[in-house]
């Protein structure tokens, strides 16, 4: 089989580039075929009880998912598994639980997930992953129609008071709104970290503070990206955000500012962090674990810093106004 890191494997001589080829496959009522987004794959039944959600809360795309799961009150009906911050060049591992397994799949690995449904599965162990509980093989690990699909195809499930995170009145404009947060953002500060020339660096740099920027601004006078409804958009951006000032700020190069230098930003993302489903998921010491001592390449030491103060993120926001 083989085997890389879910992060540095995509390290090209001139920059990073993300691998978004995975496993297509998606959950939908009744194993129909999706409206929209990949449809190659197969398609499974939603089923509640029978998939397990693989995370990690050092992992930025896999947070996506754990937020999501708590907003949309799945937590009883897709249960959750959560790997530690580090792991090496095979896979993510349950180092957190009782005899490091998983307690439900009874696996040390999620490489074990891959490799009961694909033999030689030839990319990255990621996180987030769906894994079928019965059969302990893994259903998809595509992260962005992961969270798409909790809100669109388990909404029989989802609480009562849960919040529309895709609103029909404003998707084309916020389509093009998580279109440039990840191009520019979510993505741009691996570009910056990972740049294999000054180049590459310089580019991706420019490109990430000007959509830095754009957010700055759109965020003066709207409490959300979308305006006054909290929507996936902002919790897409949320976990780079989180990880900004401890991570990507020092370790990825992103050093132009801090987050905290920013008014607007700042405020918006400690609006977020208050509330309920985004504080309680965001780990700081095992995201800076995760980054500072997995990316050997950036940091051979191994050390881990021992800021920021996180108790900062705790302080008023006066984003009620908007």
């Amino acid at each position: 089989m083989s085997e890389r890191s879910e992060e540095t494997s995509y390290v090209e001589e001139d920059g990073f580039s993300r691998d978004m080829n995975y496993i297509p496959d998606r959950i939908t009522r009744g194993g129909r075929e999706p409206e929209a987004g990949p449809t190659e794959g197969r398609t499974w039944p939603v089923e509640p009880g029978r998939y397990r959600l693989i995370a990690a809360m050092a992992c930025p795309w896999a947070n996506r998912a754990i937020i999501v799961r708590q907003l949309l009150g799945l937590e009883d009906v897709i249960s959750m598994g959560l790997a530690g911050p580090t792991h090496d060049e095979r896979s993510w591992t349950f180092d957190l639980d009782p005899r490091d397994q998983d307690p439900v799949l009874g696996i040390e690995r999620l490489q074990e997930a891959y490799v009961a449904r694909y033999k030689d599965y030839p990319r990255g162990i990621t996180v987030p992953a769906i894994v079928d509980v019965p059969t302990g093989k893994v259903v998809t690990n595509d992260f962005p129609w992961i969270t798409h699909d909790f809100f669109f195809e388990w909404r029989d499930h989802h609480r009562p008071d849960a919040p529309d995170l895709w609103p029909d009145d404003v998707r084309a404009e916020m389509d093009e709104v998580m279109d440039r947060v990840f191009t520019d953002v979510n993505n741009g500060v691996y570009r910056c970290g990972f740049a294999g020339t000054q180049e590459a660096y310089d580019a991706a740099y420019q490109q990430l503070f000007a959509a830095l920027d754009w957010l700055e601004e759109r965020l003066v006078d709207r409490r959300y990206l979308m305006g006054d409804r909290l929507t996936e958009a902002d919790v897409r951006l949320f976990t780079t955000l989180a990880r900004f000032d401890a991570v990507y700020h020092g370790h990825f190069k992103c050093n132009r500012n801090k987050l905290t230098e920013m008014p607007a930003l700042w405020g918006y993302a400690r609006d977020l962090y208050q509330t309920p489903g985004f504080g309680e998921n965001t780990d700081i010491e095992q995201i800076k674990q995760h980054y500072y001592v997995v990316h050997t390449d950036i940091n051979p030491t191994g050390i881990v810093p021992e800021g920021p103060d996180m108790s900062v993120w705790h302080e008023p926001h006066g984003r009620e106004r908007l």
